[in-house]
């Protein structure tokens, strides 16, 4: 078994390392921006895919990896976990459809609350205590779906006609066009920015470049809100206009 995953901020590469531990004591895991990902997918036929939903979808640039590689899903086995701020309804059954829709065998699908990675809008935030919570809640999720799954009986949140309701009428009917396409709405204050690179480098869609000392966005964010939540200035927002909480899951673990 190999773990694939993208995370923005770190929750999801956090819930799908802890699941592998569980699994086969390893973590044997790979985001999908590093060039071994495609290999491993090739050579292993169980596979553990991980994604932050945005809003009850998935993300952009999860969409294209999994498009664009179309051809090696088929018949392989498939179990998703899913990391949300609030909400997702069938975010784990919209990525089983697409991957279905290539072949695959899906094998169960997992939600798990975390932290919240939107760190300029004051209404999603929490306390450090109840973020902790949170992650304590999701590893003891964790744990009782491996031994579900070791057990025959593999969880299937997200994938039956309600979840699909939910997700559809909870979110991707009204917001499903920002994740259609990649956006231009990053914002960086140039006031704030001090040059000094982290974003650019952090950026998994290289939108982000640095010109005449300050960085300068794109029109390609995936709106995975990494740079967002290390920028060392609290320079960059996009949903809000004001940065209340950086979030960073090593703070609660």
């Amino acid at each position: 078994m190999v773990g694939i995953y993208f995370s923005g901020t770190g929750n999801t590469k956090f819930c799908v390392n802890k699941f592998l531990e569980e699994f086969y004591n390893s973590k044997n895991t790979f985001s999908i921006e590093e060039k071994a990902a495609f290999q491993e997918i090739k050579n292993n036929h169980e596979i553990v895919i991980g994604y932050p939903v945005q809003y009850s979808n998935i993300p952009k640039i999860l969409r294209d990896y999994i498009i664009t590689n179309q051809h090696i899903w088929k018949e392989k086995r498939i179990f998703i976990i899913v990391t949300m701020g609030l909400f997702c309804g069938d975010g784990a059954g919209i990525l089983a459809r697409l991957l279905n829709s290539y072949g695959a065998v899906i094998t169960g699908g997992l939600h798990l609350k975390m932290p919240d990675s939107i760190g300029d809008v004051k209404i999603l935030k929490r306390s450090f205590e109840k973020n902790k919570e949170l992650v304590t809640k999701a590893e003891e999720k964790i744990h009782k779906a491996v031994y579900s799954i070791k057990s025959g009986k593999p969880p299937q949140d997200g994938m039956g006609i309600f979840s699909h309701l939910a997700g559809l009428l909870g979110q991707r009917l009204y917001f499903g066009w920002k994740t259609k396409k990649y956006t231009n709405r990053l914002k960086i204050n140039p006031h704030k920015c001090i040059g000094c690179g982290l974003c650019k480098n952090l950026c998994p869609m290289s939108n982000i470049t640095i010109k005449n000392g300050h960085a300068i966005s794109s029109n390609k964010c995936t709106m995975c809100y990494r740079c967002i939540s290390r920028c060392p200035e609290q320079a960059i927002t996009l949903l809000g206009k004001r940065i209340t909480d950086q979030n960073d899951i090593n703070k609660y673990i």
